[in-house]
């Protein structure tokens, strides 16, 4: 087996989904909140639909991940302060990655955690 078949094998393997709502916070709000992520390679992927879109704005940045595809960004904003490429989706993944298709993960201080209980 080669060594890109073990990493996506193993990527499927860690695949999980969440039980009960998560959210994503950062500068003291919150950026998306679900109880259906699925999570990836220790990542929260939130559905798209989960997110405040108002706090999200469209990066140049891309990357490309051997298994998943290419990766977009979005910039942060919050409490008055941006948070350059600080989450990112794959708009058209590879077939490996289609069930994380458009769904948003977060880095670079963005804190995922057990969503508070109101």
């Amino acid at each position: 087996m080669s060594r890109m078949s073990e990493l996506v094998k193993r990527a499927f393997t860690d695949t999980t989904t969440t039980e009960g709502p998560v959210e994503a916070v950062w500068n003291g709000v919150v950026l998306a909140r679900s109880d259906n992520t699925v999570v990836v390679e220790g990542n929260h992927y939130f559905p798209p639909e989960a997110i405040k879109r108002e706090h999200f704005s469209t990066s140049s940045k891309q990357t490309v991940c051997p298994w998943k595809g290419r990766a977009s960004y979005y910039d942060l904003n919050a409490g008055g302060e941006s948070n350059p490429a600080a989450a990112w989706y794959y708009p058209d993944p590879s077939p490996a990655a289609a069930h994380i298709k458009d769904h948003v993960a977060f880095w670079k201080g963005v804190q995922v955690r057990p969503a508070a209980t109101l």
